[in-house]
């Protein structure tokens, strides 16, 4: 920036905080006023009468009539016209106190150009946007009770049942105490991920790593799990070397072998392939039927679950899934093939940049498991 421009930019300054300072010193004799459409009246009526002041001072004579009716259409005009004006902003407020009260299906019509009509299209929007968030509250407090409610009962009968000698202490007693214990592990890790979701970015604790051990080491925890279904992994090129979070990556490979065990066949097959050269792409595809191509976009919202979804499922996994490869900048999306195929593309190496920090509350997605 040169001499000239930065005195001009400091002038430009100057004047308009005097400006800003002289307008704060101004009177408001119409604030007491509570309609706009009032205010605007007496405001022209006072205009008008300004000019036929400085008339009657130059001329020395004003006709009456001329005058008082001038005044009566003037104001008369005013409150017609402004009632356009006005009426926005009276929808408004009693849109705002149906909010308050919990009712935010209140719209405002939203037909002018001007200033308040862009004030309406975006009070508009903002009403929206907020029925979303509410109902976004209410399914999640319902869905978290429900599924936390399922495996505390389930836990509480097996403990009645050893404590009143009607179930022995045995392994298999134990192991389905077990079994609902790390249901409810996992509910409560996918809720901690869904607050850190709904807080913003993440760090990422990124490093050079081999992909096909850590395939193998997920296969084998999602195998114990799944009993019945086969898993196969094929990486190209073998010993494929990733630069990501590693706990993160296992993170999304976990949900998404989760999803395709519950929502393929019994003793069906789920292929993790992974092909690694600039960008890393990682595809799981199960047996199952598939989605439908208009229901591809909406299985990523939060607590959206298949109509087969059994066992346990939170509506999260895909959510944490999508979340985590937003973090890595990458995408995530349900691709066409046989069975339900679901493809994640992230940076492979170092050298392109990793955003860290995702949108992903506005790209909140959904575990079908």
């Amino acid at each position: 920036m040169t001499a000239g421009s930065a005195v001009s930019a400091a002038v430009s300054a100057a004047v308009s905080a005097a400006v800003s300072a002289v307008a704060e010193l101004l009177p408001r004799p119409l604030d007491p006023v509570r309609s706009i459409k009032l205010k605007i009246g007496i405001l022209l009526v006072a205009a008008f009468a300004a000019g036929f002041a400085f008339f009657w001072y130059r001329i020395g004579w004003l006709p009456p009539g001329t005058t008082v009716g001038t005044m009566a259409i003037v104001v008369l005009t005013s409150q017609v016209l402004a009632h356009g004006m006005t009426r926005p902003l009276r929808e408004m407020t009693a849109a705002v106190r149906a909010m308050r009260a919990g009712d935010y299906s209140r719209r405002v019509r939203a037909t002018a150009r001007d200033e308040v009509g862009e004030l309406a299209s975006a009070f508009n929007q903002m009403s929206a946007d907020l029925g979303a968030a509410d109902r976004q509250r209410r399914e999640l407090i319902a869905n978290v009770s429900h599924e936390l409610r399922t495996p505390i009962t389930a836990l509480q009968n097996v403990l009645e049942n050893v404590v009143d000698g009607v179930a022995p202490a045995d392994a298999a007693t134990l192991s389905t105490a077990l079994a609902q214990t790390e249901r409810l592990g996992r509910l409560v890790a996918e809720l901690l991920d869904l607050s850190r979701i709904d807080a913003g970015a993440h760090p990422l604790d990124r490093a050079e790593f081999a992909l096909e051990p850590l395939l193998a080491d997920v296969v084998a925890e999602a195998s114990v799990a799944a009993r019945g279904v086969r898993f196969t992994v094929d990486v190209s090129p073998p010993g494929a070397v990733v630069y990501a979070d590693e706990g993160r990556l296992a993170q999304v490979v976990a949900n998404l072998l989760d999803n395709a065990a519950r929502h393929g066949p019994a003793g069906g097959e789920v292929r993790v392939t992974a092909s690694v050269g600039e960008e890393l792409v990682l595809e799981v595809a199960d047996d199952g039927p598939g989605i439908a191509p208009p229901d591809r976009e909406r299985v990523f919202e939060r607590f959206t679950r298949g109509e087969r979804a059994g066992g346990g499922g939170t509506g999260l996994g895909l959510n944490i899934a999508r979340w985590v490869v937003d973090l890595h900048g990458g995408t995530i999306a349900v691709v066409d093939g046989p069975g339900c195929r679901i493809r994640a593309t992230l940076p492979a190496t170092a050298a392109r940049p990793v955003a860290a920090g995702s949108s992903v509350a506005t790209n909140s997605a959904v575990a079908a498991g």
